[in-house]
């Protein structure tokens, strides 16, 4: 149970520190740090504090290199092919999309492949740099298998997240979806809580649908969006993803999360503004005709919330990194 709350800073700079305290340079654990630590001040608590363990896991097992870079492989204009050399996923994922950003400001639109990394953590946050940037932001990766084709049992598509970000003044647009129901987090922290899903998310063992989030976890059947549509997106996202990067498509990645290496993934952005300046202003006025919650406002929301209240961790997991953090001062 989530019951103690930590200043923003605080939560920031003990991350950094325990990376630093496992041998990574100041740049890198600083940006490293920042992108788990706003992660979690967000309110996506499972792919924040709440993964770092296993992302210690994972470099302690030599499955993540601290140390590599992306490097270049091959580049056509304004669409380039990287490996990740097995580098920490959101270092990888945040030099590809600010890549894409680079070519985008140049050519109008950039597109970067990148193949050999790790787990992003919370795709939301390339689509926030995106947006951030001035730029129409689209995202994704493929998974380990984790999501059975539409009428299988067997797990044999991923659970691909699929990000769309619109920069607008009045509050960035960012769609940060799973190809299911309901993700593996949000399952994840719905059965912490003790709760059922508010609608059915998957099947039991037996092949029914349930509201329960462990039997779901437990059969790994978790309900495509849209059925059959979902199934088919999650299949032609890893398709483009592994054709573009030149890398592995989901059926060869390791089915083990701690070890989920040699992910594939695509970061495309657009400069609206290389079109006019009135590109940039229809974003806000689709939001003010709006009368309900749109992507990214509860997002923005959380975030306020907890930079003025403190971030909420799980006490366990946020003694095990100061310990870590503290181990070589």
């Amino acid at each position: 149970m989530i019951a103690l709350r930590i200043p923003f800073a605080e939560l920031y700079e003990t991350l950094a520190g325990a990376l630093r305290a496992l041998g990574f340079s100041a740049v890198r654990a600083d940006l490293c740090a920042r992108l788990f630590a706003e992660t979690t001040c967000d309110g996506v608590y499972t792919h924040g504090l709440n993964r770092f363990p296993r992302f210690l896991r994972m470099i302690e097992a030599a499955r993540i290199d601290i140390h590599a870079v992306p490097e270049l492989v091959r580049s056509h204009g304004a669409l380039e092919r990287w490996d990740g050399r097995c580098g920490p996923g959101n270092l990888n994922a945040w030099h590809s999309m600010q890549r894409a950003i680079v070519l985008a400001h140049t050519h109008g639109l950039g597109a970067v492949a990148l193949a050999n990394t790790t787990h992003w953590m919370r795709g939301g946050s390339y689509g926030w740099q995106a947006a951030g940037a001035g730029c129409i932001g689209i995202c994704w990766t493929n998974t380990l298998p984790n999501l059975p084709a539409w009428g299988s049992t067997e797990p044999r598509l991923g659970n691909n997240p699929l990000i769309f970000a619109v920069p607008c003044a009045t509050g960035h647009v960012v769609l940060d979806m799973a190809m299911s129901q309901f993700s593996y987090g949000a399952l994840a922290a719905c059965r912490e809580r003790g709760e059922l899903l508010p609608v059915d998310g998957g099947f039991d063992a037996a092949g029914r649908l349930t509201r329960d989030p462990a039997a779901i976890e437990a059969s790994q059947r978790p309900l495509p969006i849209g059925y059959w549509k979902g199934s088919g997106l999650s299949l032609v996202l890893d398709m483009v993803a592994a054709m573009l990067s030149g890398g592995l498509a989901t059926h060869q990645i390791p089915q083990d999360p701690e070890r989920e290496t040699g992910i594939s993934q695509f970061f495309l952005a657009l400069d609206p503004s290389v079109l006019g300046p009135e590109s940039n202003a229809i974003a806000g006025r689709i939001v003010a005709s709006l009368d309900t919650r749109y992507p990214g406002r509860r997002t923005l929301e959380l975030r306020a919330e907890n930079l003025e209240l403190g971030v909420p961790v799980e006490p366990g997991v946020w003694e095990q990194v100061r310990t870590i953090a503290n181990s070589r001062r």
